[in-house]
């Protein structure tokens, strides 16, 4: 199943973290803080039963620590894509030789075109990917293709208006059931699935992680995780408001797979 996982990687926040992207600027975050709550990220990755590898950071790249955008991982092989800011290429490239060593294949989405994985949710064998400022046509339907090399059938969908990324309003909780935002849920990109909708003012809570049994949340959205208690799994809450500070979400934060 897609929300079932083995091994994790993260990368350690750079020390120009304050200088990466971000759509809407909710200022500086706290470094030590920061810091903080990407180790209570990590262990909560363990705690799920994940054995975690982390990678030194990057300290030239400072949107690095989101490993989820630059590259996307599978039971069948690994893609590295072409994110949709040129200052993000170099993350990519810089993942290469980590995911070659633990990944065959590994490739690289061809250009022109743009995907970010913050854009690609997998549902068991269906990946949906939303178009958005950050992923284009061109990059989706590349992104299909190499998909289907690897076994899984590429969807091209749309990413609401003002959202940075599709995974910022949906969180896969199974191969058949996924958390949405209302907005989301009403384009009809979720037919024929389980649905479940986040309570009207927390719609930030919708970038949840399912790993195993275990469902991550983000800190402040007490109706979305009493929702999400109600699916039988266990829900842990993490505070991420420093992250927040980011464009960060739970799910982009590290690259998570199941080892057979």
């Amino acid at each position: 199943m897609s929300t079932d996982f083995t091994h994790a990687l993260v990368r350690t926040p750079p020390a120009r973290v304050a200088d990466g992207l971000r759509a809407v600027d909710h200022g500086a975050p706290d470094p030590a803080a920061l810091m903080a709550e990407h180790a209570a990220y990590v262990a909560a990755l363990r705690r799920a039963g994940l054995d975690v590898e982390i990678l030194p950071p990057l300290d030239d790249l400072p949107d690095s620590l989101f490993l989820e955008d630059p590259a996307l991982v599978f039971e069948t092989g690994a893609i590295l894509l072409r994110p949709g800011a040129p200052s993000r290429f170099a993350e990519a490239e810089a993942l290469a030789p980590v995911l070659e060593n633990r990944f065959a294949p590994t490739t690289r989405l061809p250009g022109p075109g743009h995907v970010d994985g913050g854009d690609v949710l997998r549902l068991g064998d269906r990946v949906m990917i939303g178009l958005s400022d950050r992923t284009d046509r061109a990059g989706a339907e590349a992104l299909v293709a190499a998909l289907d090399r690897l076994g899984l059938v590429g969807e091209i969908v749309r990413t609401p208006e003002d959202v940075l990324h599709f995974k910022s309003d949906c969180a896969p909780l199974g191969p058949e059931r996924v958390l949405s935002t209302a907005r989301l849920a009403a384009s009809g990109v979720f037919r024929g699935l389980d649905v479940l909708t986040v309570p009207e003012g927390e719609e930030p809570a919708a970038n949840a992680l399912r790993l195993n049994g275990t469902i991550l949340v983000a800190e402040g959205f007490p109706r979305t995780a009493d929702l999400l208690a109600g699916t039988g799994c266990a829900v842990e809450i993490l505070a991420v408001a420093e992250m927040a500070k980011l464009d960060a979400g739970l799910s982009c934060l590290s690259l998570r797979w199941r080892n057979s």
